[in-house]
């Protein structure tokens, strides 16, 4: 049986941040990977946003890692030349019912660590955007966009420069207690044994489970892990439609949150075309990634209401991505849950469950937790 110090599973881009991470520790890593390729799931799937850290509860790990994370996401794109850009983006209220809200988002992100945060008259809001309609505005100068396919590589190359390994079309099937992975020092031996699709086993240390969507499924598989730890999996669709044209547009524009996601918000690629989205479907399997074309109205109408003149018929189905939430419909959102031995008992493993946005904001950050937890 073959023995490594260190195995992420999943090589979205907060599997790659972590192996990276433990990798310039000087750790022997290897990530496995059930898909062909990096970044085939969740990575690819969202609006490419680098969040300045609005919207979460102050204290959170989401709040804590995503202001901590964009600045380190920055420094690192500008470090490798990864396509990005710093654009800004308008959180908008469209109704006298919407102000409040705005303003507890503007409170909740001070409280958080956001202090970058401008509140705009309607006047204020058109000259920066004339085609905008809205009642109050803030904006967040912090907001960016960055190519998240051209970031993963660049995670990768870190990793494999560093000695760490990428084996894709490696799915694990499960994880048992092993005397041999026990040979190792360090804090927290894991002891464990991964057991492959194929039937072949790794040994190793530690063992990092950052499968995303299959992340809870992949835990109740591992020997001697209480089900108490594991959350139950929940998956909320979200449908994206692109933009017949280009938008008159230069900012993001996002309107007041909606239960369970963040509206029907306007994103901006590097190329400068428009796509909308991502809504919110709750659904019970993680590869509904369809969209359904019927959707287009109720788009056209959730995007009117902060760009009165969106052209009839101008948005096309793009994609879907998947959530993989662990809290429910109507349930207050969660927050990551980074999950170590000093919670479940289990020396060596590291659970990562509800890696939703901020996660692709936060991955640096992520990493550098998970290799501190690994560390002692």
């Amino acid at each position: 049986m073959d023995h490594v110090d260190a195995v992420v599973i999943g090589a979205g881009v907060v599997g790659l941040a972590v192996a990276r991470a433990l990798a310039l520790a000087g750790r022997e890593v290897v990530v496995l990977e059930a898909a062909p390729g990096v970044g085939t799931g969740i990575s690819s799937r969202n609006s490419e946003v680098i969040h300045a850290g609005l919207y979460y509860a102050p204290g959170s790990l989401k709040a804590r890692l995503c202001v901590q994370g964009r600045q380190m996401l920055y420094d690192y794109c500008a470090e490798r030349g990864i396509a990005h850009r710093r654009c800004g983006k308008l959180i908008v209220a469209t109704t006298e019912a919407e102000r409040a809200p705005l303003a507890a988002i503007a409170e909740r992100a001070a409280a958080a660590g956001v202090h970058d945060l401008v509140p705009l008259t309607p006047g204020q809001a058109r000259a920066l955007e004339p085609a905008l309609h809205c009642v109050a505005a803030l904006h967040s100068p912090s907001t960016g966009i960055v190519d998240s396919h051209a970031l993963m590589l660049a995670l990768l190359g870190d990793v494999e420069r560093a000695g760490g390994v990428l084996a894709v079309q490696s799915a694990v099937r499960s994880a048992v207690r092993h005397a041999r992975a026990r040979t190792g020092s360090g804090p927290g031996a894991a002891g464990m044994a991964l057991v492959m699709e194929d039937g072949t086993e790794l040994a190793t240390h530690w063992v990092v489970n950052a499968a995303g969507l299959q992340a809870p499924a992949l835990a109740r598989r591992f020997e001697g892990l209480a089900p108490q730890h594991v959350p139950e999996a929940h998956f909320a669709k979200g449908s994206y439609f692109t933009l017949a044209g280009r938008a008159p547009f230069s900012r993001l524009i996002y309107p007041v949150p909606q239960p369970g996601g963040l509206g029907v918000h306007l994103t901006l690629d590097l190329a400068g075309q428009a796509r909308f989205g991502p809504d919110v479907q709750w659904v019970a399997a993680p590869d509904d990634l369809a969209v359904d074309p019927a959707r287009a109205p109720a788009f056209e109408s959730e995007v009117r209401r902060y760009w009165p003149g969106l052209p009839a018929g101008a948005l096309q189905p793009g994609y879907a991505g998947m959530r993989p939430k662990i809290s429910g419909p109507g349930e207050a959102a969660a927050d990551f849950l980074i999950q170590g031995p000093r919670t479940h008992g289990v020396p060596g493993l590291v659970n990562l469950f509800g890696m939703e946005s901020p996660g692709l904001t936060s991955c640096l950050a992520i990493g550098a937790h998970v290799a501190a937890m690994l560390h002692g």
